[in-house]
């Protein structure tokens, strides 16, 4: 059989860009199960990483992906890896119970015009023009944003702020694993990165003296339950899945449905309604995070499910 180009993803399926989309709707109902957990935000993080481990590594051993005999440069760098990834959920779980939902969900993924900007200094060079519109249109977008949010209160810029510095802190971690993910696989590195960030999460909570295990009854763990599927397994096995059939265009437009999702659940479960600016601020880092998506390194690509925030 011929095989297809190197710079041609392989043929999709329905089913494939079925999976990208679901992925991607997973991804964005977990800023609700937050909102629903009893444990506290940053708890809530440690049950989405400890409750996920065995599934990811099942999934890490299915897909024949090492989990150990690693060097110790590796090993150092999962680690390292692991406590960004736990501050990136801490900072994000925070921000969700501050802020509204879509302004989380979209300034939670911000890492890929991060990304852009951090290749851009890396190589010394003047931003093309399609990065210098993904830039400007990410600083208008996330003005027009947080100056809504200033409006309503203080508390909810501080949210912005939270998932903003989540959105850093992901970058930094991808740009952390970009050599390791030439070696391992997605399953592996999420297993023990997970591995590595559940503990951290654990000590945040209990500095902040948040309650770690849920409330009393049965379906306090549910919230907790779902946000690990969703967030961790589900939403990022769809994507692992179906990612590599697409062009980067293709992934920065599905990557869209999160905020659709989230502004969605936040308007009709939590009463948080949109005005017309509100919508253009998002539409234009929703065009940021698109155009940040056709700048993408081939090292970056499928670094993220969708690039979640968590």
């Amino acid at each position: 059989m011929t095989q297809a180009p190197h710079h041609l993803p392989p043929r999709a399926s329905k089913l494939h860009f079925a999976a990208l989309l679901g992925g991607n709707i997973a991804l964005a109902l977990g800023p609700w199960s937050v909102r629903l957990a009893d444990s506290g935000p940053i708890s809530a993080g440690f049950w989405r990483l400890a409750l996920a481990i065995p599934l990811l590594a099942l999934l890490a051993h299915r897909n024949g992906q090492a989990l150990s005999g690693f060097g110790k440069t590796t090993w150092a760098t999962i680690i390292a890896a692991g406590v960004l990834f736990a501050l990136d959920i801490a900072s994000w779980h925070v921000g969700i119970g501050q802020t509204r939902l879509g302004n989380a969900t979209l300034f939670g993924n911000s890492g890929s015009v991060i990304l852009m900007v951090w290749a851009i200094l890396l190589t010394r060079r003047l931003p093309r023009p399609f990065e210098a519109l993904g830039i400007l249109s990410a600083l208008a977008g996330a003005a027009i944003l947080m100056g809504r949010s200033l409006e309503i209160d203080a508390r909810s810029l501080v949210g912005d702020l939270f998932c903003i510095l989540a959105g850093i802190l992901y970058a930094f971690y991808i740009l952390l694993l970009q050599g390791a993910r030439a070696r391992l696989g997605s399953w592996s590195l999420l297993t023990w990165s997970s591995l590595a960030g559940a503990p951290v999460l654990l000590a945040l909570a209990l500095w902040q003296g948040e309650p770690v295990w849920p409330g009393s009854g049965g379906s306090s763990w549910w919230p907790l339950i779902a946000l690990a599927l969703l967030s961790q397994v589900i939403g990022q096995g769809l994507i692992v899945y179906s990612l590599k059939h697409f062009t980067p265009l293709v992934v920065g437009l599905t990557l869209l449905t999160q905020p659709a999702v989230a502004v969605t659940v936040g308007w009709f479960v939590f009463g948080e309604a949109l005005a017309p600016l509100d919508f253009a601020g998002m539409a234009l880092i929703g065009a940021a995070l698109v155009l940040a998506r056709l700048g993408d390194q081939a090292a970056f690509r499928g670094t993220r499910a969708a690039s979640t925030g968590g």
